[in-house]
Order: C-alpha cells, then sequence, then structure tokens
C-alpha cells in the first residue's frame, strides 16, 4: 500500500508540519479529533472539557494518562494454572506409563491436558471481552489505543501460543511500557507469549532458532533491507539460552552462545540486551518506529518508510528524529505530533478508516449506545476482520483500506444497527427502536426547552457527534426525512436517524 494520491494537498510549509496549532484555532472540531485519534471518541461534554482546558492542557492530560486514576491491572483476575506445565513426577509416570505399555494412564493424562485447553479457551475468550471494556470504560483512552497499536506491532497469536494467561501477561506488559519502546523490546525478548510464538524457546547455542531475530529487525524495529543474512544468524546466538518457564522468562546459560558477535556493526560478546542496544543505535530504527506512529494515529501510509512520500515521508522524518534525541521516549514524542499544525490539518482530519475496534470501542464511547453484550461485540469485530489476540500473522493487521470490503461493510453497517438497537441481524424486533438508546443523553442541548424543533439543526447535531463533520445535502436530506415523523424529538426518531447516519460512508472515517 502507498500513500494515497487522493489525499487532499498539503496547507502548511513542510518545515512548519510539527509546529503547534495557534492555541485560539483550538475548538470542538479540534477537541473531537484529538479523541478520536489518541482514544476513542467522546461525548459532547468530554471535548466541551477538552477546549475549557486549551490545547496543551488537553494534550497533556491525553499523554501523562498516569495521572489519571484507573483501576488497578491485577495479576490475579484470570487463572494462571489452567496450562501448568506438568511436574517432574507427572512426566515420570507418563514415561513409565508408556514404557510398560499402560494406555489407561496415558489417556487419562490426555484428557486432562484436553480438558485444560477447553478451559483455556473460554479463558482467552474472556480475557477479550475484559479488554473491550476496559477501552470502553477507561479514563485513560491514550493508554489503552498504545496498547492496541503495540498488540498489532509485536503481533503474536493465541492460536499458536496456546496459553490465555501468556497472552495476557503480554497485554499488561504492553500497556505497562506504552511509551517507552526500549522497555518495549527489552520485554518482548523475555515474553513468554512471544518466545513461544516465535519459537525462541528453541533457540539453543547447539542449533539457533533465527525466527526471533529476524522478526524483531524486519517488522518490529528496523524494516526491510536494513540488516544482513548474517545480522539475522548473529542475532539468533544473541538470543540462544532466552525462553521461559511456567510464566516466567528464563535465561539458561547453559543453552546461550556466549562467544564473540557481530551483528548491525557491534561486535562483542553480544546477548539480548546487546542486540537491542544495536537495534536502536541503528539509523533505521527511529524512521521506523516514526512511519508506525504516524500511520496508525496521522494517515494511512506505507509501512516501510522507503514507501512514504510527500508531506507524510516529510513529517515523519521529524517525528525521527524527535524520537533519537528523546532517546525513544514517546511521551514528548507524542505531545509535539497532538499539537502539531500538521494533525490538525484537512489532509489529515477524517482520513483514517477507523479498525473495527475504533468502530466498535468508538460507537460506545461516542455515540452513547449501551455496550450489549460483549460477545458479540468481540465476535462483530472478528467478523469485521480483527479478531484480539487473534492476529492474521506476526506482520499484524494491514489495516487502512484493507478494512474496508463487502463482507466486512455489510458487518460494519449490522453492528453499528445491534448497538443501536439492541436487535440481532434478522430479528423481528430489528425494526423496533430500543428506547435504552436516546442520543439526547450525549447531546444535552439537542432539544432546548420552550423552542420549535429545527429538524436540521437537530441532524447537524448528531452529524457533529457521529463523524465530526457536516454534509449539507445529507442534512438535508435527513432532515425531511425526520420531519416526517410525528414527534422529530422523541427518543425514536432520533434513534433512527442515528441509524442513518451511521450508515453513511463518511462514518467509516474518523
Amino acid at each position: 500500500m502507498t500513500t494515497d494520491p487522493s489525499r487532499a494537498a498539503p496547507t502548511i510549509p513542510l518545515r512548519n508540519l510539527l509546529d503547534p496549532l495557534p492555541r485560539e484555532a483550538f475548538g470542538p472540531a479540534q477537541a473531537r479529533h484529538l479523541l478520536r485519534r489518541a482514544g476513542f471518541g467522546g461525548t459532547e461534554i468530554q471535548i466541551n472539557t477538552l477546549v475549557s482546558w486549551g490545547l496543551d492542557e488537553a494534550v497533556d492530560h491525553l499523554v501523562d494518562f498516569e495521572s489519571v486514576p484507573n483501576e488497578p491491572d491485577e495479576h490475579d483476575l484470570f487463572n494462571k494454572d489452567i496450562m501448568r506445565p506438568l511436574s517432574l513426577e507427572d512426566q515420570r509416570v507418563i514415561r513409565t506409563a508408556r514404557q510398560r505399555g499402560d494406555e489407561d494412564t496415558v489417556a487419562r493424562f490426555r484428557d486432562q491436558r484436553q480438558a485444560a485447553q477447553r478451559s483455556d479457551r473460554q479463558q482467552m475468550a474472556q480475557i477479550r471481552r475484559w479488554w473491550i471494556q476496559r477501552m470502553i470504560q477507561t479514563p485513560r483512552p491514550l493508554e489503552e489505543k498504545l496498547t492496541l497499536f503495540w498488540h498489532g506491532h509485536f503481533a503474536t497469536s493465541y492460536r499458536s501460543v496456546e496459553d490465555s494467561y501468556h497472552m495476557y501477561m503480554q497485554n499488561r506488559m504492553f500497556r505497562g511500557n506504552a511509551k517507552s519502546y526500549p522497555r518495549l523490546l527489552a520485554g518482548i525478548i523475555r515474553d513468554p507469549a512471544m518466545l513461544r510464538y516465535l519459537n525462541n524457546n528453541q533457540n539453543r547455542r547447539q542449533s539457533p532458532n533465527e525466527n526471533l531475530a529476524r522478526e524483531l529487525m524486519e517488522l518490529f524495529s528496523l524494516g526491510e533491507g536494513n540488516y544482513t543474512e548474517r545480522d539475522i544468524k548473529e542475532g539468533a546466538r544473541a538470543l540462544t539460552g532466552y525462553t521461559y518457564e511456567d510464566d516466567a522468562f528464563v535465561f539458561r546459560e547453559n543453552m546461550h552462545d556466549s562467544g564473540p558477535k557481530q551483528v548491525l556493526g557491534v561486535r562483542d560478546r553480544v546477548d539480548g540486551d546487546g542486540f537491542v542496544s544495536a537495534i536502536l543505535r541503528h539509523q533505521a530504527c527511529a524512521p521506523f518506529i516514526a512511519t508506525r506512529l504516524y500511520r496508525f494515529f496521522v494517515a494511512d501510509v506505507a509501512a516501510q518508510p522507503r514507501d512514504v512520500t510527500g508531506t507524510d515521508l516529510a513529517c515523519v522524518k521529524m517525528l525521527a528524529d524527535r524520537i533519537t534525541r528523546e532517546r525513544y521516549d514517546l511521551a514528548p514524542v507524542l505531545k509535539t505530533l497532538f499539537k502539531s499544525r500538521h494533525f490538525y490539518s484537512d489532509e489529515v482530519a477524517h482520513s483514517k478508516i477507523k479498525s473495527p475496534a475504533e468502530l466498535v470501542v468508538g460507537a460506545v464511547r461516542t455515540l452513547g449506545v449501551p455496550a450489549r453484550d460483549l460477545n458479540t461485540m468481540a465476535d462483530a469485530m472478528e467478523r469485521m476482520g480483527q479478531n484480539l489476540f487473534f492476529p492474521p500473522s506476526v506482520k499484524g493487521w494491514d489495516g487502512g483500506r484493507s478494512w474496508i470490503n463487502t463482507a466486512t461493510m455489510f458487518a460494519r453497517q449490522n453492528t453499528l444497527a445491534y448497538l443501536i438497537t439492541g436487535a440481532q441481524p434478522g430479528s423481528p424486533a430489528r425494526r423496533a427502536i430500543a428506547g435504552d438508546y436516546d442520543p439526547r443523553s450525549v447531546v444535552p442541548m439537542l432539544v432546548e426547552p420552550g423552542r420549535p424543533a429545527d429538524t436540521r439543526e437537530i441532524v447537524g447535531r448528531l452529524m457533529d457527534l457521529a463523524m465530526g463533520r457536516r454534509d449539507e445535502h445529507a442534512m438535508e436530506t435527513l432532515a425531511r426525512t425526520v420531519e416526517t415523523s410525528d414527534n422529530p424529538t422523541a427518543q425514536p426518531a432520533l434513534a433512527a436517524l442515528m441509524l442513518l447516519i451511521t450508515a453513511m460512508p463518511e462514518y467509516q472515517l474518523c
């Protein structure tokens, strides 16, 4: 995928792209854009609060999320012992049973393992629901948005890991280190889920496994063409002995190749941390991470820096310089980006296709629809192409226009209809509008007491809420539709109007 040539022409000189937006230019439209990109959207009240704070305080509040009280993420939320490895005694019993031909004992252990796997799959579904609910309810939206970003960046699938608690541990690691790329790299080479996913638990000095070393450079840090086959082989040697036992990282010195190595220009007795340090010093690292951040938060550009062009490339280069100066501390980098003139420009606003997670979570956080059934929401996201904890490959999700096709558009519209009406697709009650969703609850001034209803203004306010902008032609058409209602300001008419607005193609953008 290359930079979209249809994007609007730049309106800001390239050298001024990351200059701060003038304070007086930060209004409701800009606050709404900030909440959509640095979070999952927000209500009119939240938008107005950010406007009252001003640009600097609003961005600092979102980025410095540690200062915002939140529910603790405790280890004991889930059962860590479902996939407990066999004890030495269990291994001895099975070995003896096989030697004696004791099929009953072998079958008993096999049945126990299969029962544990079934329980673990159920817990994985529970963890998936937990994360969706956390994204919906969090008072720290950027924290969860970054966790989602890193989940797609260091993509790991439960389908190969087969241990739900390890996936939960990885999710917590992403969240706890979301703004520190060096800590994330150091964490990922010690992460049991990733070690299992890329087979580094089989990486021994006698027979090095190159999977993690290769993807660490190609997909996680440097990009294609910025390392050699020798770097892969030497990096694999550096990661020998990096494995796990039960839920803990273990460094097995007897499996580690402690000899001298040459990786990414560094000659030394490099271990995993030395490998990470060499990556961080490489000239391709900062541009690669800048591109990935830009792609996630700003525009659907190419995944490789070499394929980014024009205004996007100029901005990526400036972000990369800032990343290098900040030694990969991403907090000041994100503040610079979220305060910049370019971030709020016409060519950036309303240009990104919402991911399924952004679509579903954003609908609840922005429109005020009930969360409904979390299993249904998770399944809907899967039908739209984003099954959390099950990325399609180590590359993660392609994103951008890949989110949209005939099947996913149908799923997207059905999901929004379900959230608004509460009725499943095909249900006889689908035509009825559930009384538990009232748009007036999130737009308090939708209908002012004692004032005749202005249907055009009602449509405009709901468009502002749902899409962040108004379409004059659509407003006229929808206003005429609303006027046919017996009571255009009543809950059923407004909810039906929201159904029509969320079915518009523009609603798919943020």
